[in-house]
């Protein structure tokens, strides 16, 4: 199975450049350093580093709160970033310091892989998430190098595959030396799939602080609003469409819509003109949000000023069978949630928030805006519910510590 998995990695390589050249139209970041997800990489780099991956925004932001941590504890620990998107890749450049490195995940190719570690020869490599590829795991505990999985989660869904197709995962996931679980339903999951579980620490993410001066900044802007803000917060495609019909059945709201992904800003600006809304972007807002039906977040690395600035959020993801995004980051800045049905991304998460009232769940996004405009216009229960979730995010920190600790007794162990 091994074999028959390396060799249609092998032939997919020109799909894979096919790809890429068509989300590079959109995205340019996409098409820097293409070779190097082939396992081709210029120049020499000094050997050592601690490898993390983070293949997109939201693990990149989990691999801060984890570097911070680490260099809290060793200052001189030098780091190698690998990303599999353009906005994680963006993201983690803000993290480099001097001595750090930086490239794309290869494809997954014996070939590739095998390139990849003898240019960078890290000294052990930490995947998070739910990163886990079959050859770089192999091909990782071949050559003696540690590779962990950390922040781990694995939903059903992803489960039920690996079950189809056990040869191939119960090797990628039984070849990493450890795998320290977000919950014990992820543990369980992780070791059915041939995991070696080692700890149950928690959502690293609930570790983030909040940017203090964005969300002070959001809230004086809130002040300034004479009508109730209630915001779609990290909407995925598909979403705003049943968002926007459902607006003008609740007049005297103002409205925020702040996509998931930054190369679809444009276009979903567009969706708000064209459902009859006029769209006051962020981008063109000097010291005050400009008026417009709808506030229109088209920056990255402002959740905070976007949480600050809304007195309700509906959560992106939840609404469409993708799984949701995070609801963590809202808690933290005290603004409650409503969620659709499929949150199984941060399924216990979603069930904390609900059971300290931080959050409510609904069926359908017509349903979660009226849900959404009530709570809003109620400052009594917005205000409990607020509490609430800061409370909740707090009470769950402590995965920052525990995982950098775990780390470092990995980087202990060296290669075998």
């Amino acid at each position: 199975m091994s074999r028959v998995y390396s060799l249609l990695m092998t032939a997919a390589q020109p799909l894979l450049r096919r790809k890429l050249r068509r989300r590079g139209v959109s995205e340019p970041g996409y098409l820097h350093n293409v070779e190097e997800r082939f396992g081709h990489y210029e120049g020499t780099t000094e050997p050592g580093r601690l490898w993390l991956h983070a293949v997109s925004l939201g693990e990149t932001r989990a691999a801060a709160i984890l570097m911070q941590a680490l260099r809290e504890r060793q200052p001189d620990l030098r780091f190698l970033l690998t990303h599999g998107t353009a906005t994680g890749r963006e993201q983690g450049q803000a993290l480099l310091r001097e001595g750090d490195a930086q490239a794309w995940l290869p494809w997954d190719t014996p070939d590739a892989v095998r390139r990849f570690l003898a240019h960078f020869r890290p000294s052990a490599g930490i995947l998070i998430e739910t990163e886990v590829w079959p050859n770089i795991a192999a091909l990782c505990a071949e050559q003696g190098i540690p590779l962990a999985l950390a922040n781990a989660r694995l939903s059903e869904k992803s489960l039920s595959r690996a079950r189809k197709l056990p040869g191939l995962s119960r090797r990628a996931y039984g070849s990493l030396r450890a795998v320290w679980a977000q919950t014990e339903t992820d543990a369980r999951r992780l070791a059915e799939a041939g995991a070696t579980v080692k700890g149950v620490y928690g959502n690293l993410k609930f570790d983030a602080t909040p940017d203090p001066a964005l969300l002070r900044q959001g809230r004086e802007w809130h002040a300034a609003s004479a009508a109730p803000v209630v915001m779609f917060a990290s909407s995925r495609e598909g979403e705003e469409t049943d968002f926007l019909a459902a607006l003008r059945s609740h007049p005297g709201v103002q409205w925020m819509l702040v996509p998931r992904h930054p190369q679809r800003f444009d276009e979903v600006a567009a969706q708000v003109v064209q459902a009859g809304f006029t769209a006051s972007r962020r981008s063109t807002w000097a010291d005050a949000p400009a008026p417009g039906d709808v506030w229109f977040g088209d920056s990255l690395g402002e959740m905070p000023l976007y949480y600050g600035m809304s007195d309700v959020a509906l959560l992106g993801g939840s609404f469409a069978p993708l799984g949701g995004q995070n609801l963590i980051e809202a808690a933290a800045c005290g603004c409650p949630v409503v969620m659709g049905p499929h949150t199984f991304n941060f399924g216990e998460a979603a069930a904390l928030a609900l059971e300290a009232g931080a959050a409510r769940r609904v069926a359908t996004l017509e349903e979660g805006v009226a849900r959404a405009v009530a709570w809003a216009r109620d400052p009594g229960a917005r205000r409990r519910a607020a509490e609430a979730g800061e409370a909740f995010a707090a009470a769950h920190r402590g995965a920052a510590d525990q995982t950098a600790e775990a780390v470092l007794a990995l980087l202990a162990t060296g290669r075998t």
